[in-house]
């Protein structure tokens, strides 16, 4: 049987972004051995979501080998075991935040530096700019294995879809998978500039308070839509390098 036919048209190319994703995830190196998670919506009428089987590297993921969990964290559809904390930490926004259909999370370099910083992220270039005074931050708990913790993440991410694990990584929700995923590359790379320019030892210009809020306020124009133009671009790049996240 056609993998395809097992799922309805919906569900398989939510799983088909998802599956790739977890391999974009990899290719920009944001991904950890078989640690983490990212996670979407099985269809709009389910109340379930997906999730990668334990103990598979993200470039060994495919839209078939998916598991399909409930909000309570039991696995519905597939064969494998899932990691708890992706449940606490993933379950928690799903649950609570209707709008959001996929959540990613990663344990970058770039992020896991600035997460143990007392001031946390300080937007400073363009490309930041969409987060400025729109990042949520969670204090760490020790590991995610305590279903008690939902409803602290919930709590903590309030009505952004970017949030900062304190002590652990990052966190990105989104509408799409494309925007959650494209929200973390950014995210990332803030990450990383904000470090770059703390090493260089020279002063720095700080683009004033009105500046920043303007130029987050651009960057929710329905013009630039987050993912809706990266996206395609990037299952071009997975294509070309002959991926099997369709599988």
């Amino acid at each position: 049987m056609n993998k395809e036919k097992k799922f309805s048209q919906e569900e398989w190319s939510n799983r088909v972004n998802l599956s790739a994703c977890y391999h974009l995830a990899d290719h920009f190196h944001m991904s950890d051995i078989i640690w983490n998670h990212i996670t979407a919506k099985t269809s709009l009428n389910k109340e379930t979501f997906l999730i990668n089987k334990f103990g598979l590297r993200y470039d060994e993921i495919t839209a078939s080998n998916l598991l399909e969990i409930d909000l309570d964290g039991n696995i519905v559809s597939g064969e494998g075991m899932i990691n708890d904390t992706g449940f606490i930490i993933h379950g928690a926004v799903h649950k609570n935040r209707k709008d959001i259909n996929c959540v990613m999370h990663t344990h970058s370099r770039a992020g896991l530096a600035i997460s143990c910083l007392k001031e946390g992220l300080k937007p400073i270039i363009q490309d930041a700019a969409i987060f400025y005074n729109r990042v949520s931050y969670h204090d760490w708990q020790g590991m995610s294995t305590e279903v008690e913790e939902c409803k602290d993440l919930a709590k903590s991410l309030a009505s952004n879809k970017v949030m900062i694990l304190r002590n652990h990584g990052l966190m990105t929700c989104g509408e799409t998978v494309g925007e959650a995923f494209i929200l973390m590359y950014y995210l990332d790379r803030a990450c990383k500039n904000q470090l770059d320019t703390l090493t260089i030892g020279k002063e720095l210009i700080y683009p004033s308070d009105n500046i920043m809020e303007y130029a987050a306020g651009q960057y929710e124009d329905p013009r630039f839509q987050l993912g809706k133009y990266e996206w395609p671009a990037l299952l071009r790049l997975l294509d070309k390098k002959n991926s099997i996240y369709k599988d």
